[in-house]
């Protein structure tokens, strides 16, 4: 596994996610801000993830995206619980326990890995097996 790869493209697509959930805030659609911003995390997720397993497979075919997706989540998880949560939660009354457990994330985090692992499925796989033969 290419871990540097997989951490700078966690990086990215963390700085991307962040960015789109603090904008929504500031475009109020629905009455509920926090939902809001959570379905367009949401939202934003799916093609983040996808081009960003794009990336990460230009230069390995070998790894799981399962792995690959897990790598890139845990990343993001790292930068929320050292930027995120201090700097955007804990202000407005949370704490990086609430932000943990809250179904929210884990939906989200659900989503991360099941991108990166249909990604491989569909994209590199079959690439793989080509490869074998």
């Amino acid at each position: 596994m290419k871990i540097k790869r997989a951490l700078l493209i966690g990086i990215v697509i963390w700085i991307i996610a962040i960015l789109f959930y603090s904008v929504s805030y500031s475009i109020p659609i629905m009455e509920n801000t926090e939902t809001q911003a959570n379905l367009v995390l949401f939202i934003v997720v799916i093609p983040l993830v996808w081009f960003g397993c794009t990336f990460y497979y230009k230069k390995d075919l070998q790894t799981h995206g399962y792995l690959v997706g897990q790598t890139m989540l845990l990343t993001a998880v790292i930068l929320d619980a050292l930027i995120t949560v201090p700097f955007f939660v804990i202000p407005k009354g949370g704490s990086h326990f609430s932000f943990f457990t809250s179904l929210g994330f884990w939906i989200i985090a659900a989503e991360f890995l099941l991108v990166s692992v249909l990604y491989w499925y569909a994209r590199v796989y079959p690439k793989t097996k080509l490869l074998k033969n």
